[in-house]
């Protein structure tokens, strides 16, 4: 069952095609389907030299590049664990998370190799791999990938269903690290259901932004462009060079953050990149209707995609732009909440009486269904199948997000919805967002979905501060003055007491596109 299986079918049938392009003018670089595939063979007999095998864990600190796969594929060749630590988490969580799961091994950027000077943790990881060039102490993959020793490894460790593949570490919530748990079965199911209904095939030529749909890429034959871009910071990337580099690699289909499609479609030459595409499809953060209605317009001929999900679990559900009717839209902008569309056939999800904070004990199929809320009334999202992540590293985390119905694993995503007479999804935002006061309970989706779309503001924020409910917005100086007494009157049914205005809103650093909470709360303190 080991996941690197699924990416000797490409191998065979289209060998000299491009898997991956990354860079461009001079920089542009083209790894064919075989060249990887060869390069990770060299590079699993290095690991292999290292001792490095079945259940070592290999810490990753590279942006998405041909060195990178190549070597994550290496990893999951030898029955390794791949580990990655959020760039933006910080030194505290990276030392955390080497404490939950002491890696054998690094594979790092020269730049990031520096990080050695500060953490000693890193300096305490036995064997140490830089991708490209030379650092002291570090051996060249680079190297091995194109020519190592003459020799390369062409056993795939086998490997049972549950065995961890993948460990993402997050800062959480109350910022302490959580390893989501990847197993090779999981992963396999989470590849296979966004195959089913998302994935680009063979012969396809895609711009993609989010690492899981690269591997998912490799495992179809299809091609991929890595942004030239800082994918850091999705919302403050160079869109003139990525539009340019699309152009120029005449991609067929893009899938990429909210945040990071915005940055393109607000550029001037966003109509010339975007014209030929096919399909564009984004998750990571809400997708509220007027960004669809901008990628659209761009990309006349494509099929436009929202996806919800997370790490935990991808997909849960999806809609078309297509499918969205005007009396959806209608809906949205007179507070229902942002549509999130089918449920995906791979997932059972439920919608549960709202207890965010509260474990869930041991259930059966009749206690959930007793729980389980009517349609049209909101409640907690939770889902289970068999892409569904079963928890988290050494069970931190899987008190408040897992509970058990009749021994079967379900994940509570945090996030609050209900499904409509259609049987579709509806999101109304995060459990601990909610705003429950003597005036009633205000979904924080409802409120920032009609902001968008009724008052024309990029991003809004819905909180409550000191007994009071504050609606802040962004707006830059470029901007048309917001009246704020129409403002007001717009949202009179979700008796906002305050409207602030503010130059950039707290955004999570993952994607940039999702309200960071806590941050925005700092923020109103000191304004």
């Amino acid at each position: 069952m080991n996941v690197a299986e699924l990416l000797s079918g490409p191998v065979a049938a289209r060998p000299d095609a491009a898997a991956l392009i990354e860079g461009s003018g001079t920089k542009r670089r083209e790894t064919s389907f075989a060249a990887l595939d060869a390069a990770a063979r060299r590079i699993a007999a290095r690991l292999r030299r290292d001792e490095v095998g079945p259940g070592d864990g290999v810490l990753f600190f590279a942006p998405p590049s041909a060195a990178l796969y190549a070597a994550l594929i290496a990893v999951f060749r030898r029955g390794a664990v791949a580990m990655f630590v959020e760039p933006s988490a910080g030194r505290r969580v990276l030392d955390d998370a080497c404490a939950m799961w002491p890696p054998r091994a690094l594979v790092a950027t020269p730049k990031a190799h520096l990080l050695r000077l500060a953490s000693g943790a890193l300096r305490n990881v036995p064997v140490k791999y830089v991708t490209h060039g030379w650092v002291p102490g570090a051996r060249s993959l680079s190297r091995d990938a194109v020519s190592g020793d003459g020799t390369a490894d062409h056993t795939v460790e086998a490997t049972d269903t549950e065995a961890p593949a993948l460990v993402t570490f997050t800062s959480g919530s109350t910022g302490r690290p959580k390893g989501v748990v990847r197993t090779h079965g999981i992963l396999r199911a989470q590849l296979a259901a966004l195959t089913e209904s998302l994935a680009a095939r063979a012969h396809e030529r895609e711009l993609v932004s989010l690492p899981v749909v690269v591997l998912l890429n490799l495992a179809n034959g299809a091609e991929t462009v890595l942004p030239d871009a800082d994918l850091r910071r999705p919302a403050e990337i160079d869109a003139s060079t990525v539009l340019t580099q699309m152009k120029h690699e005449r991609v067929m289909r893009a899938t990429a953050s909210p945040a990071f499609l915005e940055r393109l479609v607000d550029d001037d030459n966003a109509s010339h990149a975007f014209h030929d595409l096919r399909a564009v499809v984004t998750g990571g953060g809400p997708v509220f209707p007027d960004i669809v209605a901008r990628l659209a317009r761009r990309a006349p001929a494509a099929r436009v995609v929202s996806v919800y999900g997370s790490t935990e679990a991808e997909p849960i559900a999806h809609v078309e732009a297509g499918q969205v009717s005007a009396a959806d839209l209608d809906a949205m902008r007179r507070g229902a909440g942002l549509l999130a569309g089918d449920p995906d056939p791979c997932v059972e999800l439920r919608i549960i009486r709202r207890q965010w904070g509260t474990p869930i004990p041991a259930l059966d199929a009749s206690a959930l269904a007793a729980m389980s809320s009517a349609t049209s009334e909101p409640g907690e999202i939770v889902v289970t199948g068999a892409h569904v992540v079963r928890g988290y590293l050494h069970g931190q985390g899987d008190e408040e997000t897992k509970f058990r119905v009749d021994g079967r694993i379900w994940h509570r995503t945090g996030d609050i919805g209900y499904l409509d007479d259609r049987g579709r999804l509806w999101l109304l935002g995060r459990a601990s967002a909610v705003i429950d006061d003597a005036r009633g309970i205000l979904y924080p989706f409802a409120v920032e979905c009609v902001a968008r779309e009724v008052l024309g503001v990029r991003r809004s924020a819905m909180i409550a501060r000191e007994g009071r409910r504050v609606l802040v917005v962004e707006r830059t100086e470029s901007d048309p003055p917001l009246d704020s007494s129409a403002a007001l009157s717009a949202l009179a049914w979700a008796k906002v007491d305050d409207l602030v205005v503010v130059a950039k809103l707290p955004m999570d650093r993952r994607h940039n596109s999702k309200i960071d909470y806590a941050a925005l709360g700092k923020l109103l303190e000191r304004t």
